[in-house]
């Protein structure tokens, strides 16, 4: 194990936001990005609205050629930090290895690439993939997370599903993969923009893009961070539902995220029993009260977690199913 360098200052998280926050001023200095253009009339729910209406190969070939490059090289030293075996514990330069000051350079990099290629090209993914393609990606982030975290915090209300753990180690060797791709994905797909649904966006995924350079480290695994990051989605999530569905659909957003928090991710935050308790009776008697005229509609709130619940048991079943027919075939090699 290497021994600390007093020489070299510690690598913080806070440093990482605030640079994040500093590439998000930047972005709103150097806008606006499509001022000058004119857009296609929204044609419902699966439409994306910025994009352009006559595309280019040049505007195409920006896009995906930096998209790539991007995605490739993350991917490569995940791939790299992996056959090494590099450990969380330890100190490092700086508290990370080489392999992670060089992903925050290379996704530092690419984000820069990406705010100049918006602002000459304008155009991302969009203009040629799905925009349920995008949305989904990060709700698996979601749903895959909920069994990666669920030895530490439980499943659901604290409580762990025992068979999940034997499907667990694939998951952790193999996220980062996915991960990657969901996040670099959705962050080429949309081009750069100060709406502030995007500006929500974007910060949003740079947060992910610096947990994702920081694999193999104690700060990957700090958990107030972890659960900032899959809380954040109840802001983005209700601003995006505001501005772009016209005040239809934000309660089921909000509430339904908030109720993520209540029913998952409050018990990986080292509170009591009986904290958990009363802040999650709190929400309750919120949700009362904001739905009292009909309540009915308090179904919304169940709405999303149930969705993300299922999604990360069918996968995990998925993957158990897997892990249970290579164990058989191993037998019978045996």
């Amino acid at each position: 194990m290497a021994k600390e360098n007093p020489g070299y200052p510690m690598f913080k998280l806070s440093y990482a936001v605030v640079i994040c926050c500093l590439i998000m001023l930047l972005i709103w200095l150097i806008g606006p990005y499509s001022a000058h253009l004119t857009f296609a009339e929204d044609q419902g729910p699966a439409w994306y609205y910025w994009k352009l209406t006559e595309p280019t190969v040049w505007t195409r070939l920006s896009a995906w050629s930096l998209y790539i490059g991007h995605q490739v090289a993350i991917w490569y030293l995940i791939y790299i930090s992996q056959k090494r075996k590099l450990s969380y514990q330890g100190s490092f330069r700086w508290g990370l290895h080489k392999e992670n000051i060089q992903a925050l350079a290379v996704n530092f990099f690419f984000v820069m690439a990406h705010i100049v290629q918006t602002k000459v090209y304008y155009d991302g993914l969009a203009q040629d993939t799905s925009n349920m393609a995008a949305m989904m990606s990060v709700v698996l982030v979601l749903a895959f997370t909920l069994v990666l975290e669920q030895k530490r915090r439980g499943f659901i209300f604290g409580k762990s599903l025992g068979w999940l753990e034997q499907v667990r180690a694939t998951f952790v060797r193999y996220h980062g993969y996915y991960f990657s791709w969901a996040m670099i994905y959705t962050f080429w797909f949309h081009p750069i923009e100060v709406t502030l649904g995007h500006m929500l966006g974007t910060a949003y995924i740079l947060f992910f893009l610096v947990q994702g350079s920081l694999f193999f480290t104690r700060f990957h695994t700090n958990r107030v961070w972890k659960t900032f990051l899959e809380s954040f989605v109840i802001f983005h999530a209700v601003v995006v539902a505001y501005f772009s569905i016209h005040n239809e659909s934000v309660s089921m957003f909000g509430f339904g995220f908030a109720a993520m928090f209540f029913a998952t991710y409050i018990y990986g935050l080292g509170f009591s029993k009986k904290v958990i308790g009363l802040l999650s009776l709190g929400f309750i008697l919120v949700c009362f009260l904001f739905y009292f005229d009909d309540l009915s509609q308090m179904s919304e709130v169940v709405r999303i977690p149930i969705i993300l619940y299922l999604v990360a048991l069918l996968f995990a079943g998925l993957v158990y199913l897997g892990v249970m027919v290579r164990n058989r075939l191993a037998q019978r090699q045996a």
